[in-house]
């Protein structure tokens, strides 16, 4: 019997993260060695305009405008990941949102041990398919999720696709 299918989801390693080259690898080197294969990555910056509309959901919440003017403040890494159940297992190693709760909680998630404060938490991850879906065509729009099921998924699944990791370029 063959392996599930893999699920796809969005990765942010925020820009309190980004500011230190050295946790940012280490961090990308966790989500390695924990089987999520890197399908698309790239170093980006949004603006403010464009914090909004990505944070839209959050809009008439006390934290929005924190939350926005911080994640359009410098360099972010945004990541497209594939895994089984991708989304749940990156929620569980990134851990709670809330760095404080993560330390208790979670001591050895991404957030417990790079996070800063509830805002700059070090990382952002999708919370459903229909929001990685979004979330990814909101930093990658010439990635098309369906189209990458239908043509590469099984590639992935199957490990009959070669995956070279280039910390400029991203995947080649």
């Amino acid at each position: 019997m063959g392996r599930s299918r893999l699920q796809l989801t969005l990765a942010l390693l925020k820009p309190d993260l980004m500011m230190h080259p050295v946790r940012t690898k280490e961090v990308k080197t966790i989500i390695k060695d924990n089987g999520f294969l890197v399908i698309q990555s790239r170093v980006t910056a949004i603006n403010q305009r464009e914090a909004e509309k990505f944070y839209e959901e959050h809009r008439e919440r006390f934290f929005f405008t924190r939350l926005t003017g911080y994640i359009s403040s410098g360099p972010m890494t945004a990541m497209v990941l594939a895994k089984e159940n991708s989304i749940a297992h990156w929620r569980d190693l990134m851990g709670p949102t809330k760095t404080y709760r993560a330390r208790d909680i979670a001591p050895t998630s991404i957030r417990a041990l790079y996070g800063i404060s509830d805002t700059r938490n070090a990382t952002h991850g999708s919370d459903s398919d229909e929001s990685a879906k979004k979330e990814i065509n909101f930093f990658f729009p010439e990635f098309n999720c369906d189209n990458w099921f239908e043509t590469h998924e099984v590639l992935y699944r199957e490990n009959r696709h070669t995956v070279v990791w280039d910390d400029n370029q991203g995947l080649t």
